[in-house]
């Protein structure tokens, strides 16, 4: 029997050696046991050649998780494990991960080609050889032709796959890229979100990738990680985060559900699941009263904001209708109906 091609024994070698486990890990801004934590003893299991992407709001100590396991911040607690060997006090150049940077950190006096050979030079590889390894990575990213332009003559998405070019030349088991999209603008960010996921399934490589998007987070992971005031809120496939969320936070943090207090717990139901009907039915776990005060159309389906008494002052639900629906029985801020929805629909949130 013959044996596979080379990229496959390579993503076959990976995915056995570069499971990444984070054991209670903690990060402290800060002296002594009383000191603020931005990360409070996560636990975390990411499986080799996954994207996983770590998402919530800013201060939530993702940005803090992901220097951590590349070694430009210090744990202050805990292990990081990587193919079963424990790198936390590991110098960032010998753990086997790079990082793609914000802000790119290109050097503006350096051209393409120097900027992705760079950490070969530092290594002493040969110009020669590490001018090769570089021109073939700019080939790999569609920037072959633009290999000798410094950052200075590049667009902010050309800019970004020098970076990326650079952050593999390495050969690391993991990639972590802080928020590497937000600097693009919104048709640039789409397209390149889509290049980032092909890169990823073709390398077979763990990529670990911080963002505050729902909607990034959503498109490109096998798993994505919640995070809140330093924890893990919750951990798990995208179809799950969004389907059935574990928490509160979760729930209004993901968006596309309402949050239904009740005497015994707090219950979530998504928008899309939630049903508006002209009789008025009695409040139940699976029906509430409820006045629209809003209609806002939004091209395939509309929008509607509804009061309700059953709800705390600040609360409020949205219900999303296709166009169709709307279009058969248009309703009107004012309007009296009722909420409701399938009891297979919702989903109790822990305390």
């Amino acid at each position: 029997m013959s044996s596979p091609p080379l990229h496959e024994q390579r993503k076959a070698t990976m995915a056995a050696q570069a499971d990444l486990e984070l054991v209670k890990l903690v990060k402290r801004y800060g002296v002594g046991p009383q000191a603020p934590m931005a990360v409070d003893h996560i636990d975390l299991n990411i499986k080799a050649g996954h994207y996983c992407c770590l998402l919530g709001p800013s201060g939530c100590g993702k940005t803090s998780t992901l220097r951590m396991i590349a070694g430009h911040e210090e744990a202050s607690e805990g292990d990081i494990i990587l193919g079963g060997r424990n790198i936390t006090r590991l110098p960032a150049s010998a753990r086997g991960t790079s990082m793609m940077f914000q802000s790119y950190a290109l050097f503006p006096h350096l051209s393409s080609l120097d900027n992705v050979a760079f950490s070969l030079k530092m290594r002493g590889m040969d110009k020669t050889e590490r001018h090769a390894k570089a021109q073939a990575l700019l080939e790999r990213v569609s920037l072959g032709h633009l290999a000798h332009r410094k950052p200075a003559e590049l667009s902010g998405g050309q800019q970004q796959r020098v970076a990326l070019a650079r952050a593999l030349i390495t050969e690391p088991r993991v990639l972590l890229l802080d928020e590497p999209l937000s600097a693009l603008d919104p048709f640039l960010r789409i397209k390149m979100r889509a290049e980032l996921k092909a890169w990823q399934k073709s390398l077979g490589m763990t990529f670990i990738h911080v963002t505050h998007s729902q909607e990034e987070a959503m498109a490109l992971a096998d798993q994505v990680v919640v995070m809140n005031a330093g924890r893990i809120e919750q951990d798990g496939t995208p179809h799950t985060i969004f389907n059935a969320p574990r928490t509160e936070f979760v729930a209004r943090f993901i968006g596309g559900h309402n949050v239904i207090p009740t005497s015994t717990a707090k219950l979530a139901v998504r928008t899309d699941k939630t049903q508006l009907s002209r009789e008025v039915l009695p409040t139940s776990n699976t029906s509430l009263p409820a006045t629209v005060t809003g209609v806002e159309y939004q091209g395939t389906y509309v929008l509607l904001t509804l009061r309700s008494q059953a709800l705390p002052d600040e609360g409020e639900l949205n219900v999303v209708l296709s166009e169709a629906v709307f279009d058969a029985a248009p309703w009107q801020p004012g309007e009296t109906a009722s909420a409701h929805w399938r009891e297979a629909d919702v989903h109790a949130l822990a305390a």
